[in-house]
């Protein structure tokens, strides 16, 4: 149970901690404290939402077909590798995140819509969270522990970016910080990568 949570955890860490369009509008909202904190709490929903639908929904379908869990098993650990890979080319070149313009405030309709918009219009949230997590969630011996640790990750990312942005913020924008964060992402994601291979 222990393993199933921890795998969840490190999976979801390292997907959720790159880069990409969902980070930078939580952290954008947070330097600007526009509804940060509702915002951090509609992703962790969403995320926990969607890894939840993606580990049982795909579980009940694998358990009927050896060859669908081959397939899932295979191609999770190829798609780990490729990211891992990734992931280590970025923490390779140089990048940084940036804070954005500041603009006029908003409302918590208007900054929670587009939250949503961020996070549900991105093809990759499929990809990663409901594919990729799921059906890695799907094969662990805890399901539900898995999704736990998936839904922790995700917790601690988006409030430590929302409560911790403003300390943050000049520490974030140093393209070595995020070549840090991407090696980390590197090394998780080879590690589970090599757990599926292993079987």
């Amino acid at each position: 149970m222990l393993q199933s949570y921890l795998n969840g955890l490190l999976v979801a860490a390292g997907l959720i901690m790159a880069i990409g369009t969902q980070n930078a509008f939580v952290l954008a909202q947070s330097l600007r404290r526009e509804h940060h904190l509702p915002v951090a709490a509609l992703c962790v929903v969403c995320d926990a939402l969607l890894v939840t639908a993606g580990v049982f929904g795909l579980a009940t379908v694998l358990a009927h077909s050896p060859l669908l869990l081959s397939i899932a098993r295979w191609g999770g650990a190829a798609f780990l590798l490729w990211y891992a890979s990734k992931a280590l080319r970025r923490a390779l070149s140089r990048q940084s995140l940036q804070e954005g313009q500041n603009t006029g405030v908003r409302s918590l309709k208007a900054v929670l819509l587009s939250a949503l918009a961020v996070t549900l219009l991105n093809p990759h949230v499929y990809l990663d969270t409901v594919l990729l997590i799921g059906s890695l969630g799907a094969q662990q011996a805890a399901p539900s522990a898995y999704v736990a640790g998936a839904a922790s990750a995700s917790l601690l990312w988006f409030f430590t970016l929302a409560l911790g942005a403003a300390w943050l913020a000049p520490w974030l924008a140093r393209p070595a910080t995020w070549r840090l964060i991407d090696l980390l992402v590197a090394i998780m994601m080879f590690v589970v990568a090599g757990q599926l291979i292993a079987g």
